[in-house]
């Protein structure tokens, strides 16, 4: 990527949404026993708390696509990161499980100032590269849960809960602060005097239509893309809650349970560079479908396996589509509706992932988990359908007509 500043955008974005993704792919599912023991709830109550976040995705992302375009994208970035990194001072004196979804929310509002106007940024600096510099963004996204969730739990043994979230407040405070100064948009580049001007030349030919917000709303394929965000969003998060209550279930050591959830979060950080990479230069929605029904088997198998390594594989191949969503939607967005007005469109698209995926999936499969004795197969068999579902959807999106 022969461009300094797009370049600086690119890893800017990346570093500002590392701890976001450490803190709602990797957080809540190993420090999920602990608050269940402090505040006598169940695998239900526990469910909830990235249920809060993603309604809190649903709520702020279209908003958020709407302000970059009148603040810009760094300025956005850096607002998040600040806001971000406060909020992780509240969940170190968070003794009632009222304030740990309070936390919760604000992860999700705090973190949509960060995602959608980083992903808006490398696009338009890239335009002939956006599924690549899209996984790139994705990738730091994802993988930082897997780096984080062990460290997780042995801050928690070294320091104690208070300690190691203030630590960690103040590291994601810093390090976000300082990465989102990097974030801005080219035209905001432009008109910024201190900043070397984009080197000129001819204009790039259009990413996909110009659609308007309300062009996109009537279009079948934003409503299919919308749908796959629902049901696929709710069996990938879901994994988040119950990786661990679920190797605790089948593993015969407690510390081996982690490793699910950190195989699955391995995936999910790759494959968004991955399927990323090879979405510009192959079908997107012919990837995300394949994806998508392997994890659909993978869910359907995951309770009648046995053994660690073949647990491990199915849940990376969970996680391999849940990053493939991620990774894939965004540039697919574009294709689709244009970069005009795509972070209002990808907002729009995310509210499925907010207002549903979040009840369906974490927190339904822990109230249900609660009701059947902890019987995971009635879970793993309907997250299952999800994904296959998924699968048949995401094959009807297509770019818009006039």
């Amino acid at each position: 990527m022969k461009n300094p500043r797009g370049t600086l955008a690119v890893i800017g974005s990346a570093g500002a949404i590392f701890w976001p993704g450490a803190f709602i792919f990797g957080y809540p599912g190993v420090m999920g026993p602990l608050w269940q023991q402090q505040f006598g709830v169940g695998r239900g109550e526990i469910g909830n708390t990235l249920f809060f976040v993603l309604a809190a995705v649903g709520i702020f992302m279209f908003f958020v696509g709407r302000w970059q375009e009148r603040w810009g994208t760094r300025r956005m970035i850096l607002w998040g990161a600040v806001l971000f990194g406060g909020n992780q001072f509240l969940i170190a004196f968070a003794d009632r499980l009222w304030l740990v979804y309070l936390w919760a929310f604000l992860n999700g509002a705090t973190a949509s100032f960060i995602y959608i106007p980083g992903l808006t940024a490398v696009q338009r600096w890239f335009p002939q590269k956006r599924g690549l510099v899209s996984g790139i963004v994705n990738l730091v996204y994802g993988l930082s849960a897997a780096v984080m969730s062990p460290l997780f739990g042995y801050l928690q043994l070294a320091f104690g809960y208070q300690s190691m979230n203030l630590l960690l407040a103040s590291t994601a405070l810093i390090t976000g602060t300082l990465a989102a100064w990097g974030t801005a948009s080219p035209n905001e580049v432009s008109r910024n005097r201190s900043w070397p001007t984009p080197p000129t030349g001819p204009p790039p030919p259009p990413a996909g239509p110009a659609a308007t917000v309300a062009e996109s709303l009537r279009s079948p394929s934003f409503w299919f893309l919308w749908c796959t965000w629902a049901f696929q969003g709710a069996a990938g998060i879901a994994l988040v809650t119950l990786a661990v209550p679920f190797g605790l279930a089948r593993l015969p050591a407690p510390e081996l349970a982690v490793l699910i959830l950190t195989a699955f979060n391995l995936t999910n950080g790759l494959s968004r560079l991955i399927m990323g990479y090879f979405s510009d230069k192959f079908s997107r929605t012919g990837g995300m479908s394949l994806t998508f029904l392997a994890a659909g088997i993978a869910y359907l198998l995951l309770p009648r396996v046995s053994g660690l390594p073949v647990i491990l594989l199915l849940a990376a191949v969970i996680g391999f589509a849940f990053g493939t969503l991620f990774a894939v939607s965004a540039p697919l967005t574009v294709d689709c509706f244009g970069i005009k007005h795509f972070g209002a469109v990808y907002g729009l698209v995310f509210t499925a992932y907010g207002f549903l995926s979040g009840a369906i999936g974490p927190s339904l499969s822990g109230y249900l988990l609660d009701a059947t004795g902890a019987d995971f197969s009635i879970v793993f068999s309907y997250l299952g359908i999800f994904c296959l579902i998924s699968s048949f959807m995401i094959r009807r999106v297509r770019p818009v007509r006039y």
